[in-house]
């Protein structure tokens, strides 16, 4: 395990816990009130950050293997985020929580697995109009960010 892979793990912990700390202490109302700009309930959005680290992580394995990332496109990830909002419209707190400890403990584990050499491959990314994107960089912007992306908009939309 290098260095960095253990800093890039351990900040993917840290924003995982902070918001399954902070969804923990959600009310039920609270829990399926909906996002402002977004519509969804905060119980999906904390089931859905759980629910793709496996997607994110899969997609950096790409990389770390200098594979591009093809056929990712923005509308692909629009029409997943719609369908898991409906399909986990009634989720439960802990389910979501439950999930988001197992996938971010797993994604954390695949994270440390990575040497530099593969923190540093970099292929084309199609998301991002095919720029070439190193792993760590494709790991800083989706795994490790989404769960204090949304735990920033969560704590927005309550006043928090």
């Amino acid at each position: 395990m290098s260095n960095r892979s253990e800093a890039l793990a351990a900040r993917l912990e840290a924003g995982a816990n902070s918001l399954a700390a902070f969804a923990a202490t959600l009310s039920e109302a609270e829990w399926q009130s909906r996002v402002p700009h977004d519509g969804r309930k905060i119980g999906v959005v904390v089931h859905h950050v759980a629910s793709v680290y496996p997607i994110e992580i899969h997609l950096a394995q790409l990389l770390a293997a200098g594979k591009p990332v093809d056929g990712v496109t923005w509308d692909a990830v629009h029409t997943m985020n719609r369908d898991h909002a409906k399909d986990n419209d009634g989720v439960t707190k802990q389910a979501a929580l439950a999930l988001l400890a197992a996938n971010s403990a797993a994604a954390a584990v695949a994270i440390r697995a990575l040497s530099d050499a593969q923190l540093d491959s970099a292929a084309s990314v199609s998301l991002n109009s095919d720029a070439p994107l190193t792993c760590q960089f494709l790991l800083e912007d989706h795994a490790v960010r989404h769960s204090y992306h949304h735990l920033a908009r969560i704590k927005a939309a309550l006043g928090r």
